[in-house]
């Protein structure tokens, strides 16, 4: 396999702008990747979810970077940690059945595959799941883990804190997640582990493990969470914000175009492999024309030229003309329940709140007709609701 070690590829790699965090140096991890070993990297995800989203794909197309340096990747799905769920800032999270987490990861694997190189005959990257080994684990070997850890180290971590100080209650369970992780670590031996910056407790277990079982180093580059540079908002998986990897097309690239302007430059960094050298350039369009110049990049990486061309012309045709989209949400009206209701039932909209928001700042309306004022309101024949400038929902009764 050729390796290149070259110390300013690596670095320019390095600089793409996505990390956070490298343990135990960048200096280290330098030396490490320009000495012609081929080192064994991993990303984990579990999957918890129909879709992943942007910020899942920065981290994919970093990892893919390595790859092509030479190094060995592995993408685990989690579908054994995802029935324990990782523990979250406010309540412990609701345990999926293995049926559910196989079927999430049956959609991931396509929605994955655009962004590395499964055809390369040489050094393909590897997809693993850790249900594999840690099903096979015996209540034994789980409290050997365990003698790893105290329960002080546990609970620094800050979303138990937080809910201790809280008083909301912290389950037994909860603490078996950082050693599953961990020991995912250990089997696999790997060298370094990528991973968000949420991620980092569980990774450190990882680390920690490693040295005791194995003898070796592991690093961790943790990569910046995707997020809005103004507000601080999130993409999230669990709350299925963001722009979704599963979208067609059209629906992606209104997505990317619906996102705020302070967005693009974070796309463009994070999401696209265009040259660094051109960002200025780009930045310097004008607010719409370089997120239209972006998305239509980003749309290409999943959906080939062609898919980008024509979902930047029909956006140009369905909203700068003023006109409605070929293709919308349909939604069914629900005896008992304002469109308000629905919206937020099916995730359409985040909140009854944002709903109440979007009302009273007069961005919602039936199409070409008047803007909508009440927050139960319910159509009484079939039409087509607009919110903001590029959200269109058929209405059928």
């Amino acid at each position: 396999m050729h390796m290149i070690t070259d110390k300013i590829t690596i670095e320019a790699v390095l600089d793409r702008g996505v990390l956070n965090t490298i343990l135990p140096s960048r200096d280290f991890l330098i030396s490490e990747l320009s000495s012609g070993k081929q080192l064994r990297i991993y990303i984990g995800f579990d999957p918890t979810g129909i879709a992943l989203h942007l910020g899942h794909a920065q981290n994919l197309m970093f990892l893919e970077d390595l790859r092509k340096l030479g190094h060995e990747v592995i993408i685990l799905f989690g579908d054994f940690t995802a029935r324990i769920g990782d523990p979250d800032k406010s309540s412990a999270r609701q345990q999926l059945t293995k049926d559910q987490v196989l079927e999430y990861a049956k959609g991931w694997i396509n929605q994955v595959r655009p962004l590395l190189n499964f055809d390369d005959s040489e050094n393909p990257p590897v997809i693993q799941y850790n249900s594999t080994w840690l099903e096979k684990l015996s209540f034994e070997d789980v409290i050997n883990l365990a003698s790893h850890f105290t329960v002080q180290q546990m609970i620094e971590r800050d979303m138990f804190q937080k809910r201790i100080q809280s008083g909301s209650p912290v389950y037994l369970h909860e603490f078996m997640y950082p050693l599953m992780q961990g020991y995912d670590s250990v089997v696999m031996d790997v060298d370094i582990e990528l991973c968000a910056t949420d991620q980092l407790f569980n990774a450190l277990a990882g680390r920690t493990l490693q040295k005791k079982i194995n003898n070796k180093e592991k690093h961790i580059i943790a990569l910046r969470l995707v997020a809005n540079p103004v507000t601080g908002e999130l993409m999230s998986k669990s709350r299925g914000s963001g722009v979704l990897l599963d979208l067609s097309a059209n629906d992606m690239y209104g997505a990317l175009m619906a996102q705020p302007d302070e967005m693009t430059e974070i796309f463009f960094t994070s999401c696209t492999r265009i040259s660094l050298d051109q960002k200025d350039i780009i930045m310097n369009m004008g607010p719409r024309d370089a997120k239209m110049y972006i998305a239509k990049h980003i749309v290409e990486i999943f959906h080939g030229k062609d898919g980008g061309e024509k979902a930047e012309q029909s956006f140009i045709e369905t909203f700068r003309k003023g006109g409605v989209p070929d293709e919308m949400p349909d939604i069914y009206l629900v005896s008992n329940k304002s469109l308000g209701e629905i919206l937020v039932d099916q995730k359409h909209i985040p909140s009854k709140s944002e709903w109440k928001r979007l009302i009273d700042g007069g961005a919602v309306s039936i199409h070409e007709g008047e803007k909508i004022v009440d927050v139960s309101y319910t159509p009484v024949q079939p039409c087509i609701i607009k919110i903001g400038k590029r959200l269109f929902f058929k209405i059928s009764l």
